[in-house]
C-alpha cells in the first residue's frame, strides 16, 4: 500500500464538468472540444466515456461528427439535471403515489409552499401554465389533506 493519497475526483464531478463545458459552448460537442474546453488535462478517451455514460443516462444526444460524435446536453442547467434525476427515481418504482406521498411529507414548509405555488394550489392563481395538469393537486393534498399540517406517507389517497 503506498502512503500517497488517491488523486481520484468524487463520483460526479467529471460530470459535472463535462456538462458545464457543454452548456457554455452552445453548440455541440467531440471529445476532443471538450477536452480542450477543459484545459486538456484529462485523456480525450476519459471524456469520450463520461460521454458515452452521460449519453446511456439520457443526459446528453450525440450526432455522427466525422469519425467522432458530437454531443448535446439534454437538460439545460443543474436544475434540470436534478430534475431529470428525481424523474428517473420516481420511474423506478411501480408504486409512484408512495414515493411522491413520501418524499412530499419530508418537505419543509417553505418548499411545500413552493410546490403548491408551482402547481397552482397555494393562491388560488392556476400556476404557472405548464401544460401539466394530470393530478397535480392531489400529490400536494398528500402533504397536508388541506391543514397546512404535514400529513404523513400512507395518507395519498386518503379522503
Amino acid at each position: 500500500m503506498s502512503d500517497v493519497p488517491s488523486a481520484r475526483r468524487p463520483a460526479g464531478e467529471l460530470e459535472s464538468e463535462v456538462l458545464a463545458a457543454l452548456w457554455s459552448a452552445r453548440q455541440p460537442m467531440t471529445p476532443q472540444d471538450v477536452q480542450t474546453a477543459l484545459g486538456g488535462d484529462l485523456a480525450r478517451t476519459t471524456i469520450a466515456t463520461i460521454l458515452a455514460r452521460l449519453h446511456d443516462k439520457g443526459t446528453v444526444e450525440r450526432t455522427r461528427a466525422g469519425r467522432a460524435y458530437a454531443y448535446t446536453p439534454t437538460v439545460q442547467d443543474t436544475a434540470g439535471l436534478a430534475a431529470r434525476r428525481m424523474h428517473t427515481e420516481l420511474g423506478r418504482e411501480a408504486d409512484r403515489s408512495t414515493v411522491l406521498a413520501r418524499f412530499v411529507s419530508d418537505l419543509s414548509a417553505e418548499d411545500e409552499q413552493l410546490l403548491r405555488d408551482l402547481l397552482g394550489d397555494g393562491d388560488g392563481s392556476g400556476g404557472h401554465g405548464n401544460g401539466h395538469s394530470h393530478g397535480h393537486s392531489t400529490v400536494a393534498g398528500t402533504r397536508t389533506g388541506g391543514t397546512g399540517s404535514a400529513g404523513r406517507p400512507g395518507s395519498a389517497g386518503a379522503p
